[in-house]
């Protein structure tokens, strides 16, 4: 995703300047968070690790997220988020993290949880922060802008 290439940019040096790694936990974008990171050179100085948790039964393997919890809240939901975020800290060696969940689409929408649905999460020096958005387009735009507006605020809360 060449659009992404500049927030990557940004992070990379805003990470590097604090000395610090991030890690991503994916389930709606399929990795596409974590190989926009990956395509500048020299990211592992600052890119510590992606998860894609596409599955409940990895987020539970992966992000160490009790099945219950998913269950109880379904996986496109605030307290999933949370748990794939603080889950991609508490294994990796990270110390940021960012999460997504949605509904893609076409198919898998609810009336609750309409296609589009997505929630963010963000761990920053100890802060955790979610956020919801309803994204429109097909199934491409929707993973695009998740991955583009992730990035963003994660810049954001770096740079605060």
């Amino acid at each position: 995703m060449q659009l992404t290439t500049p927030l990557c940019e940004k992070i990379s040096l805003l990470l590097q300047s604090k000395k610090w790694m991030l890690a991503t936990a994916e389930s709606c974008t399929g990795g596409l968070i974590a190989a926009a990171c990956t395509e500048l050179a020299g990211s592992s100085l600052w890119f510590e690790r992606g998860f894609v948790t596409y599955s409940n039964a990895s987020k539970s393997e992966l992000l160490s997220i009790p099945k219950h919890v998913i269950d109880l809240n379904g996986a496109v939901s605030e307290t999933v988020v949370r748990a794939m975020a603080a889950g991609a800290l508490a294994n990796s060696n990270a110390q940021v993290s960012l999460s997504v969940t949605g509904i893609a689409g076409p198919g898998g929408g609810t009336a609750d949880k309409p296609v589009g649905t997505v929630w963010f999460g963000w761990c920053v020096q100890g802060k955790t922060y979610v956020e919801c958005l309803q994204i429109t387009g097909d199934r491409t735009q929707v993973r695009e802008s998740t991955a583009m507006h992730s990035l963003s605020r994660l810049a954001t809360f770096l740079k605060a």
